[in-house]
Parts: structure tokens; C-alpha cells; sequence
């Protein structure tokens, strides 16, 4: 590994608008038991495992990650999966799930999905308290807003597809020194939650995750990684976002059963690769692109509408 050096990176930085949304300061958090809720929600989303993970306090429903290693600094961060609008989205029409979901639903599937674990009591008081600080943080944001930031940042397509040979020299260049040499994150001294989260493996995000759509992991990379980076000053181009994106996505992680993902199959993301598909592309096309055939397919094919 001594002579593989990282592909050259040319950065751009993304312009912040001066009315960009800006998480409220954890200072109005309000007194009482009001307060005590929003806070013990902060604090379930920054730190899920030490609570509901594998050796978790209340009760053992997820792999390991906490909600915040998607959702930054607590959901309260540009370009990070921040949950500015969470709250005001909902109740909304899913087309992975077919049906109109409530914010409740959204938690199973996170548990299920990006946290590989089990279906959680939406009743008990956590997921209560963590739905409390979703409402608080997001408490200004009226429902249809367009947010500046408010997932990820959707890079431009690739002229080839992602190459994941480069994109292991980006690993091994940017990401190894924190997530580890086999993507399996470093734990804290407690062993209860991770420092670093795994980013593949048995207590890694499966692969019924949105993180497991390069597309999202690239544009999350980008603007977050490695660590130090911003959406304001980001160390990665936009070729090394989706290439170590396509590295990371194409190592071992658990499977989870989507064949009831996605009924309307007109309506898969470009870059799901998961069959059948309304095109004739491949599921590797699918996954590593190039995704501008697939665009351009799709622009003379348009979706049925709902």
C-alpha cells in the first residue's frame, strides 16, 4: 500500500444563500418537561447505541451506528441529512413502500435499514422523545418549504461509471485512518457505540439503506468527508465522491429483503440497483452507472403519475 497514491482532487465549494436554514440554538431549548423530552431526543440521536444497541441501556434494537453517523451533528447540519423539514414532510406518499406514510413509519425503516436492526415500539418513550427534538429543530419549517442543503448535494453524473479501484485508493488515501483498513469502524473504550462507524460489514448500514444508493453516499461524502471537510470547504471532487462512494457500496454488508420495495417499478431512483426495472439497463449499470443513458431513458420514458 506504500506506493498507492490518492487520484488528484480539484474541489469546488457550494454558495450559501444568507437565508439558508439554520438550526435553532440548543439554548431555547425549553425548561420543564418539554425540554427534558427534546433534550433526552438530542441525545438519543447523537448516541442510539449506548441506549438501543447491542449492549444498549433500555433495550437492544440496532447494530451498533447511532442515527447521528447519517444525520450530522444531531440533524442539524447542511448537506449532512439534517431534519430541517422531517416533521413538516409528513404524513407523505412513499413510492418505496407504495403507501402514504407517517413520520412513525420512516423510524421502523431507518431501524431496520440504516441501523440494521429491529422494528421499534414507535410508543415508548425514546422514539417519542427523539420524534419531541425532530419537531423542536424543525419547528419554524412550513410544509412544501424548499430548503437549501436539506439532504445531500446531488452530484452531476459521471461521464463513465464509477470506478471503485480508484475509489479504494481514495479510501485507503482519506477514509482508512479513521473507519479502519476493512471499512470496520473504531468503537469507543466503552464498547458500546462507535466513535467511527463501520462502513461495511455486519454492523454496517444494509444494503436496503438509502446510503447504499451511491448517488446519496457520494454527495454525502463530498460535503462531510473525511473528517474536516465541509460543504463550504470540501476536500474531495466530485470524481473521488462517487468513486469511493462505489468502493465503499461495493464491499460485503447485510442484506435486507426488499422485494416489496418500490411496487411502481417506474418509479426505482437511477441509481437503485435493484431489479426489475422499467428500462432495459443493468443492475450494475444501476448501481455504478454510467447514469446518463439511464437519464436520458428516463426523460423520453417519464413516470406514471401516482
Amino acid at each position: 500500500m506504500k506506493n498507492e497514491k490518492q487520484p488528484p482532487s480539484k474541489n469546488t465549494a457550494i454558495t450559501v444563500p444568507a437565508d439558508a436554514w439554520k438550526a435553532p440554538d440548543t439554548v431555547t431549548i425549553p425548561a420543564g418537561k418539554a425540554g427534558e423530552m427534546i433534550r433526552y431526543g438530542r441525545e438519543l440521536i447523537a448516541h442510539t447505541a449506548n441506549y438501543l444497541g447491542p449492549k444498549g441501556s433500555v433495550a437492544q434494537l440496532t447494530n451498533g451506528m447511532n442515527c447521528q453517523n447519517c444525520h450530522l451533528d444531531g440533524g442539524s447540519h447542511l448537506f449532512g441529512n439534517n431534519f430541517a423539514s422531517f416533521i413538516a414532510t409528513y404524513p407523505k406518499m412513499n413510492p418505496r413502500s407504495g403507501k402514504v406514510d407517517i413520520a412513525d413509519d420512516r423510524f421502523v425503516e431507518c431501524f431496520k435499514r440504516s441501523l440494521g436492526g429491529k422494528s421499534p415500539d414507535t410508543t415508548k418513550k425514546e422514539i417519542q422523545a427523539m420524534m419531541t427534538y425532530m419537531k423542536w429543530i424543525g419547528n419554524k419549517v412550513k410544509r412544501g418549504a424548499k430548503l437549501f442543503g436539506n439532504a445531500t448535494e446531488k452530484l452531476p453524473y459521471l461521464p463513465t461509471a464509477a470506478d471503485t479501484a480508484k475509489g479504494r485508493l481514495v479510501f485507503i488515501a482519506k477514509c482508512k485512518s479513521c473507519h479502519g483498513s476493512n471499512g470496520e469502524g473504531l468503537l469507543a473504550v466503552d464498547k458500546k457505540s462507535y466513535t467511527y462507524p463501520p462502513l461495511w460489514g455486519a454492523h454496517s448500514y444494509n444494503d436496503g439503506a438509502g446510503m447504499y444508493r451511491i448517488g446519496n453516499l457520494a454527495g454525502f461524502v463530498k460535503n462531510n468527508m473525511p473528517f474536516g471537510a465541509t460543504y463550504k470547504k470540501p476536500q474531495l471532487s466530485n470524481e473521488d465522491a462517487w468513486n469511493v462512494a462505489a468502493f465503499i457500496n461495493s464491499q460485503p454488508r447485510p442484506h435486507f429483503d426488499n422485494s416489496k420495495d418500490w411496487p411502481a417499478i417506474d418509479k426505482k431512483p437511477i441509481d437503485l440497483p435493484f431489479g426489475p426495472f422499467a428500462d432495459s439497463f443493468s443492475e450494475k449499470q444501476h448501481k455504478f452507472g454510467p447514469f446518463k443513458p439511464i437519464a436520458a431513458w428516463q426523460k423520453t420514458h417519464p413516470s406514471k403519475k401516482s
